[in-house]
């Protein structure tokens, strides 16, 4: 049997979050599960079981995210496994977003993944292991849809941030791992939840089940690595079809509407 892990995972009460908890503890590892909505977090806990405890936490506010840390540590004894995973969209293209809608995707998807980095980091250091997930998005990386432009620009920031402090950490702790996870569009309530709403999904869109996102996360905190799509697909659109000729990919986008 695998080592049994003690995980955090902020954003829980729903999606991708929810679902990870209880893949994870089925899988024997202990989760502790953070958001804003107790009574979800509460139903969440009783699918994964005896290994999870529920922690309410706005992530946006760095006292409550050192408090998450306490408490996680308090009931397990350490942390294994850190997954920032909290996040909101906007519909809004990118000249139309004012400054509080701009500032609000920064704060939730940015500042509080920021905030749980430097909230465990420390603790990870004085064990001289651990792993730090961010969960990001394939739109950080391609403009698939541009009126999600406010929430596309945090994700990019979120990735920056990963990769810095990845290179920063294995300069002097090896043993720490940090991964940056990309979905692409999952069926979950994030649509239904961005602010703004969100428009109908192109007849073409393929939507990746939960389960399949979250089996490549479960993945890598198995096997840590550094980056992941969960959606080989996106891999795909990324690396052979966007990055080798950025201008012919978004004349294609900008004459599809």
């Amino acid at each position: 049997m695998a080592e049994t892990k003690n995980i955090v995972i902020t954003g829980a009460s729903s999606g991708i979050g929810a679902t990870l908890a209880v893949a994870l503890g089925a899988a024997g590892h202990r989760v502790a599960l953070a958001a804003r909505r107790e009574a979800e977090l509460q139903e969440v806990a009783a699918r994964v079981g005896p290994g999870a405890i529920v922690v309410p936490t706005d992530v946006t506010r760095r006292s409550e995210v050192e408090r998450l840390r306490d408490r996680a540590i308090e009931a397990f004894g350490h942390v294994d496994v850190w997954v920032n995973n909290a996040g909101r969209g906007i519909t809004k293209p990118a000249l139309e977003l004012t400054d509080e809608e701009l500032d609000l995707m920064m704060t939730v998807n940015v500042k509080s993944a920021l905030y749980g980095m430097q909230a465990i980091a420390p603790h990870f250091i004085a064990r001289g292991r651990g792993q730090i997930v961010n969960v990001s998005s394939v739109l950080s990386r391609v403009p698939f849809a541009t009126y999600r432009s406010g929430y596309n620009a945090a994700k990019a920031a979120l990735n920056a941030l990963t990769a810095n402090a990845r290179v920063d950490l294995a300069r002097a702790h090896p043993g720490i791992h940090v991964t940056l996870v990309m979905p692409g569009l999952v069926r979950t309530e994030f649509q239904r939840n961005a602010l703004g709403g969100s428009p109908p999904n192109p007849a073409a869109a393929e939507a990746q089940s939960c389960e399949d996102a979250v089996a490549a996360i479960v993945q890598a905190i198995e096997q840590p690595v550094a980056e992941i799509y969960t959606n080989p697909r996106s891999a795909a659109a990324v690396v052979q079809r966007y990055f080798q000729d950025v201008g012919a990919f978004e004349r294609e986008a900008a004459a599809r509407g």
